[in-house]
């Protein structure tokens, strides 16, 4: 696939993330997709998931503790099959009402047109500050 194809494949899902479209983001991901997501404190999406059920696991916890107030990638990196995005959340954590908001990175691996690997680098510190009303032990 091309880079300018891959770039437009993560903006679709991105797209549906924001307009809460499950099967928008699963039509860009591998079946056998391996999802990686930093593991925070108070939340139980983190870790790695497998495959379109492992996703969606990973999106019911997610909305099960944040209300997003802004979702923004801001730039796409692309080299041959692979895609590094950064950009930007803010999110109020359903459980405590405080508010969250992070730089981030994920980096998307294609194969046949379809992201078969993820993974999210982000600070999980300002998350776990957010859901547990406590700051994290360094």
């Amino acid at each position: 696939m091309s880079e300018e194809r891959n770039i437009q494949t993560a903006k679709d899902g991105y797209a549906a993330f924001s307009r809460g479209d499950m099967a928008g983001i699963l039509a860009q991901l591998d079946e056998n997709i391996e999802w990686i997501a930093p593991e925070v404190p108070g939340m139980t999406a983190g870790g790695k998931k497998h495959g379109h059920e492992g996703v969606l696991d990973f999106f019911h916890a997610v909305n099960e503790c944040w209300e997003f107030q802004a979702f923004e990638p801001r730039e796409f990196i692309a080299k041959g099959d692979v895609l590094v995005v950064e950009g930007y959340y803010r999110a109020k954590a359903r459980k405590t009402g405080l508010v969250a908001e992070s730089h981030w990175v994920m980096i998307w691996r294609f194969r046949n047109g379809k992201c078969a690997h993820f993974q999210e680098y982000t600070d999980t510190a300002a998350l776990a500050k957010a859901l547990t009303g406590q700051a994290s032990a360094a």
